[in-house]
């Protein structure tokens, strides 16, 4: 299940409105109708602890491994890494939609291209650094 899945179900279970769940989270309301909607993913991972505090689960239940996988590029790499990532996961589940590999198989091809992304961020971010330090 999706994050935005996750939330809307677990706000709804809870009997709150999004406008509770803005005032015990300290959350926008127009935030959190992006998040319910699919449109947009937490950047930082404290927002999701504010929610899953706000919502009295644990921050993993709230969390999917894509909303991980770009909160973490959110953090280490700004807007734009956060950007990167979710334009990778939606390639990659372009490749799934043909349907044939096993559960298991696609799995284990996620998270090799998410190993495969986080060792080139880091070494373009490497990259960067030594030509500044060259420059200084």
């Amino acid at each position: 299940m999706q994050f935005s899945e996750k939330l809307v179900n677990i706000r709804k279970s809870r009997g709150l409105s999004q406008q509770d769940l803005s005032r015990l989270s300290g959350l926008s309301r127009r935030a959190l109708a992006y998040y319910e909607s699919g449109e947009r993913l937490p950047r930082h991972r404290a927002t999701i602890e504010a929610l899953s505090h706000a919502l009295n689960v644990g921050s993993e239940e709230l969390m999917d491994e894509n909303c991980d996988f770009i909160c973490k590029a959110g953090e280490t790499y700004g807007e734009s890494g956060k950007k990167e990532a979710a334009r990778l996961i939606g390639q990659i589940k372009s490749l799934y939609a043909g349907g044939s590999l096993s559960p298991k198989d696609m799995d284990e091809m996620m998270l090799a291209i998410q190993d495969a992304y986080w060792i080139a961020k880091k070494r373009l971010s490497s990259a960067a650094e030594a030509a500044e330090s060259e420059n200084d």
